[in-house]
């Protein structure tokens, strides 16, 4: 069967559920939040990067009433550009244990893709909130839920293109991430993946730049990623769990643990009270306009490992 074949796209008014092997049910709130909901732009009031709590610090009881794990991908499960074999197997054993395990990144919808397929998780949401993926083994297809349909993303796509061939004109040493070629909604200019690191005046000169053309600009911790509309990761993640899984996220978010590091992931931060950073949080801190609530020992994959294991040893 063809890729085509086997794949649907559901447009912005899709209200159906996707259909799962398995049902799951939704988990249900405790009467007491330990952080008091945010706004969803994520501009909650940062907290000072001291106050970062060790993940030893959540109650043993905590971690084992949580049965979803959130993830950021770069520099979350990757370690200087690479997933090393601890994260992936860490991934693996999450879902092996029963939790429902989603990347939420600012990865392009071609990366998404093969995630959602190949990846042992439930499915993925993309370009900072431009839409989710899931693959429904039992029909043997790729679901995807865009936020803008075919028509909007092509003539977008155009307008893109243009802002930023006059970036990398006006910012010496950025370039086009090398995954742009992939991306269906977003602009990702990168500032240090492929390229020598900028300094930070210049990647807040891409900022400007995307916001002066009406677009919502996020820092990760490679790329400046724009794109039109008002959306962002949690935005997608709250449509994701409603339409495929049943799960209102919001109601459901203290038993949902993010894991994250960038400035992109502050909307997630602030939502979720069992907010996570792994140890290279620290090195964009005073970007974040929400800090995790708590931090690991290592960084990167290795930080991701440790907090799979420290939610594996809770009971499962």
């Amino acid at each position: 069967m063809s890729t085509a074949g086997r794949s649907r796209e559901r447009g912005s008014g899709a209200g159906a559920r996707a259909r799962t092997g398995g049902r799951l049910t939704a988990p249900t709130a405790d009467a007491h939040s330990s952080r008091t909901p945010s706004r969803r732009d994520g501009a909650a009031k940062s907290a000072p990067s001291g106050t970062l709590r060790p993940l030893a610090a959540m109650p043993p009881a905590v971690r084992a009433r949580a049965n979803v794990v959130l993830c950021d991908i770069d520099d979350t499960l990757s370690t200087h550009g690479r997933i090393p074999a601890v994260a992936y197997a860490a991934l693996e054993r999450l879902t092996g244990a029963g939790l429902l395990v989603v990347p939420i990144t600012g990865r392009p919808a071609g990366w998404c893709d093969h995630i959602a397929r190949m990846w042992p998780v439930a499915g993925v949401v993309g370009e900072n909130g431009a839409f989710w993926m899931r693959y429904d083994a039992p029909g043997r297809r790729l679901v995807k839920r865009f936020r803008d349909d075919a028509a909007k993303r092509a003539e977008q796509r155009a307008r893109l293109n243009a802002i930023g061939a006059k970036i990398i004109a006006a910012v010496p040493g950025c370039a086009l991430a090398s995954d742009q070629l992939y991306r269906e909604t977003d602009l990702a200019i990168d500032f240090c993946e492929d390229v020598p690191p900028l300094p930070r005046e210049a990647v807040d000169r891409i900022v400007e730049l995307m916001q002066a053309e009406g677009m919502t600009a996020k820092i990760s911790s490679i790329h400046v990623n724009g794109w039109f509309g008002r959306y962002d990761k949690l935005d997608m993640t709250r449509t994701l769990f409603a339409e495929a899984f049943g799960i209102d996220v919001d109601s459901a978010r203290e038993r949902i643990v993010f894991v994250g590091d960038s400035p992109n992931d502050a909307p997630m931060f602030a939502h979720f009270p069992l907010s996570v950073g792994v140890a290279n949080v620290r090195k964009q801190a005073d970007r974040i306009a929400t800090l995790p609530a708590y931090v690991t020992v290592a960084e990167g994959g290795e930080g991701f490992a440790e907090l799979a294991r420290s939610l594996l040893a809770a009971g499962r």
